[in-house]
C-alpha cells in the first residue's frame, strides 16, 4: 500500500511539473499573438550566424517573424555592379526556414545604405532614366528571384515621402520622378508573384505623409500593380505620436485595402534633441543631457515607458484585423541602434529584453493583454 501511495505521489509530482513546464512555455509572445498577427524582430549578423547564443534563443522562443537589420540592403548585397554577395542573406533566410518563421526582406529600393555606383556612370555623372531603370530591375529581379517562395514579404521601397507629403528629393526621384515607385513594385511582383509587397516609412502618422502614401497605394492598385501593405516604422519616444494620431493612420491606410505592418518598433525613454526624426543621416553632437540614464531608467521613467508599450499593444490588438505583423527593431537593449543615435555614446533601453537577455516585466503584461476580452 505504501508503495502504491509513493508511486501516486511521484506520478502527481510528474504531472504537475509537466503542467508547470507547459504553462511556462506558453507564455511567449509568438504563442500569445498566434491567432492575431506575426510578432517579429530584426536580426543582426551575430544572431544570424548564431554567435550571440542567448539572444538567438530569445528569437527562436519568442518571435514568429524575422527581418534582416542590415544584410539585405543594397550596399551589402551588390557592392559592385553585377557582383552580388549573398552569404549573409542566405544564412538569414536559412535561419528563418529552419525555425518556421515568416521571413521579411529589407529593403530593395532605398536612397540610403546604397552602393555609390548605383546612380552614376564611369565619369561620375548621373545615369540616364533608362540606365537607372535597368539597374533597379536587375537588382530587384536578382534578389527577389533568388529567394522566391522563401522570403514571404519585401519592403520594396523605403522612406520615399517626407512628412509634409512631398517626395524625398533622392536620386531615384531626381532621375525617374514618382515613377520609380511603381517600377520597383512592378519588378518585384514579376520576380515573385506570390510574395507580399510593402511600402515602408517612418513618421507615417503625419497627415501629409498619410495622404501621399494613400494616393500612392491607390495609384498602384489602379494600374494593376500589387501592394499588400504599408509599413509604419515605429521608432517612437514617450510623447510623440499620440495613440490617437497613430490609430488614425492605421485606419486611413487600411481604408485603401492594404494591411498595416508595424515595423522597426522600439520606444526610447531618452530625450530627443530634434523632435521625432528617425532619419539615419540626422546626427547631433554628444551632450551629457542627452544621455541621462547611463545606470538604468529611474522607476518613474520605467513605468512611463512600460505604459507606453502597453498602450501601443492595446491599439494593435484592437485593430488586429488590419495588422499583418508587429516587428521590434532588435531583440535586446544591447543590440539596439538607439544606443548611438542620434547621439554617439548614448545608453538607451528601448526593447523588450534587457542587456542580460532577460525579458522585462512588460513582456508578460503584453502577453496578458492578449487574454483580455
Amino acid at each position: 500500500m505504501k508503495k502504491i501511495i509513493a508511486l501516486l505521489g511521484i506520478l502527481t509530482l510528474t504531472v504537475s511539473c509537466k503542467t508547470a513546464s507547459t504553462a511556462t512555455s506558453d507564455l511567449t509572445l509568438k504563442n500569445a499573438f498566434k491567432n492575431k498577427f506575426y510578432i517579429g524582430t530584426a536580426m543582426s549578423l551575430p544572431q544570424i550566424y548564431e554567435k550571440d547564443v542567448k539572444s538567438v534563443e530569445i528569437i527562436k522562443n519568442q518571435f514568429s517573424s524575422i527581418i534582416a537589420e542590415n544584410c539585405m540592403k543594397s550596399m551589402f548585397l551588390q557592392p559592385e555592379e553585377g557582383k552580388f554577395f549573398f552569404d549573409d542573406a542566405d544564412k538569414f533566410v536559412a535561419f528563418g526556414e529552419k525555425n518556421k518563421m515568416f521571413i521579411i526582406g529589407h529593403t530593395l529600393i532605398w536612397h540610403s545604405q546604397l552602393p555609390k555606383w548605383f546612380f552614376v556612370d564611369k565619369d561620375g555623372k548621373d545615369v540616364s532614366a533608362e540606365v537607372l531603370k535597368q539597374r533597379m530591375k536587375n537588382h530587384i529581379t536578382t534578389v527577389v528571384s533568388r529567394y522566391k517562395g522563401r522570403v514571404k514579404g519585401w519592403d520594396v521601397v523605403n522612406e520615399a515621402i517626407m512628412e509634409d507629403g512631398t517626395y524625398r528629393k533622392s536620386k531615384f526621384y531626381e532621375i525617374l520622378g514618382e515613377e520609380f515607385i511603381p517600377l520597383a513594385f512592378q519588378y518585384a511582383q514579376e520576380a515573385d508573384p506570390n510574395a507580399e509587397l510593402y511600402y515602408n516609412d517612418y513618421n507615417e502618422w503625419h497627415p501629409g505623409k498619410v495622404k501621399t502614401v494613400s494616393k500612392m497605394v491607390q495609384t498602384l492598385k489602379s494600374r494593376g500593380i500589387r501592394i499588400d501593405g504599408v509599413g509604419m516604422q515605429t521608432h517612437v519616444g514617450l510623447d510623440t505620436p499620440s495613440i490617437a494620431e497613430y490609430e488614425k493612420a492605421i485606419l486611413d491606410y487600411a481604408a485603401n485595402g492594404v494591411k498595416v505592418n508595424v515595423t522597426e518598433m522600439e520606444i526610447s525613454a531618452l530625450p530627443s534633441p530634434w523632435g521625432t526624426s528617425a532619419n539615419v543621416s540626422d546626427k547631433v553632437e554628444y551632450e551629457a543631457k542627452m544621455n541621462p540614464y547611463t545606470a538604468g531608467l529611474p522607476e518613474n521613467v520605467k513605468a512611463e515607458w512600460e505604459n507606453r508599450y502597453l498602450d501601443f499593444f492595446r491599439l494593435f490588438i484592437k485593430h488586429q484585423d488590419k495588422i499583418r505583423r508587429v516587428t521590434l527593431w532588435g531583440t535586446t537593449d544591447a543590440q539596439s541602434w538607439k544606443n548611438d543615435f542620434p547621439v554617439k555614446g548614448r545608453t538607451d533601453y528601448p526593447l523588450l529584453f534587457d542587456r542580460n537577455n532577460q525579458a522585462k516585466p512588460v513582456v508578460e503584461k503584453i502577453i496578458q493583454l492578449t487574454k483580455e476580452k
